[in-house]
């Protein structure tokens, strides 16, 4: 149980900690496709963000709705008695403040009202709400899971790969990775995975890794197997495609072999804020990536900025043989 005492970042690194050593952690389970399972809020319409979608995620609950106290018993439902729940922190970056004229008079609108306007905080503003699962609530409807056929799932994500322009070679026997010397993705054959959906996963995977790319999103691609930065970038690519996975409905499939969860271990330990640095860079991800949905065919681009010749690779490819608020 999480010492509520702990600052929230803690709280997520020790017990990811603890999940990843018993291989329970939200990235380490296959997640089915067809079954949108990250975190949302229902009454705001809106999926949790970053580390709190990963911390509600690490609740290991079966459905993915949360909400607070108060929207529960805004729509008749009502918290189960004697139920514990769980702290989620979101950042508010902008503040609306009333506009006024050169005198400092509020300037009113055609209603009668001070006109609004949306400026940029200095400094984050950081709050903490409770939220409860459903599962934890008496009242509300049977869960209602939207499932998108299989060809609409495969033809966005073929969109996507198509206009990320990061160029695909199926030459691979029985390994996937990115290579950021020359800015491309080896693969299997496709007929060597176990299902479309599985080909999609590990293909995203190393989209995700592409993302890092100077020219792209520029996060610290020079690491080495073995090297902390390594380690960081791993988990960040495995987040990543974790949300990408569940927004395209074509799941999740851990193939990361055991040395890279020593390594986050031992990076979570050290530094536990790692994890909402982690998140915040694996929604980075995910948002650069869907983005491709809605463009039209890129050319590639050519890199900026060399890098030494290393892979970031899924190993054990499934094969046949911060933020807004979100409440």
């Amino acid at each position: 149980m999480a010492d509520n005492k702990l600052p929230y970042h803690e709280q997520i690194a020790n017990k990811l900690i603890e999940q990843l050593k018993a291989g329970t952690a939200p990235w380490q389970k296959p997640w089915q496709a067809g079954e949108p399972r990250m975190p949302h809020n229902p009454i705001s319409g809106t999926r949790y963000k970053g580390s709190n979608a990963i911390w509600l995620a690490m609740q290991c609950r079966d459905d993915p709705r949360w909400m607070t106290y108060k929207q529960a018993k805004g729509i008749d439902a009502q918290v189960q008695k004697g139920q514990h729940g769980t702290l989620v922190q979101y950042w508010k970056l902008f503040d609306q403040i009333d506009k006024k004229d050169d005198n400092g008079k509020k300037i009113l609108g055609a209603d009668g009202k001070p006109i609004k306007v949306t400026i940029k905080l200095d400094k984050p503003r950081v709050f903490s709400a409770v939220v409860f699962n459903a599962e934890q609530i008496e009242g509300l409807p049977e869960l209602e899971v939207k499932t998108l056929p299989e060809w609409q799932r495969h033809e966005r994500a073929e969109k996507i790969l198509q206009n990320s322009g990061v160029p695909i070679h199926h030459d691979q026997i029985d390994n996937a990775y990115y290579c950021p010397a020359t800015d491309d993705i080896h693969l299997p054959a496709k007929s060597q995975f176990n299902s479309r959906d599985s080909y999609f996963a590990t293909v995203l995977h190393e989209l995700s890794h592409s993302s890092g790319a100077s020219h792209r999103l520029n996060r610290d691609m020079t690491g080495r197997f073995g090297d902390e930065s390594y380690a960081k970038e791993e988990l960040r690519a495995e987040i990543g495609s974790l949300m990408l996975g569940d927004e395209l409905q074509i799941g999740h499939e851990f193939g990361q072999h055991a040395a890279y969860v020593d390594h986050w271990v031992k990076v979570l330990q050290d530094d536990p804020k790692e994890i909402l640095r982690a998140s915040r860079d694996a929604e980075k991800i995910q948002n650069y990536v869907m983005g491709f949905e809605n463009e039209h065919l890129k050319p590639r681009t050519t890199q900026t900025k060399a890098y030494p010749l290393m892979i970031y690779e899924k190993q054990n490819t499934p094969i046949r043989n911060e933020f807004e608020s979100e409440l």
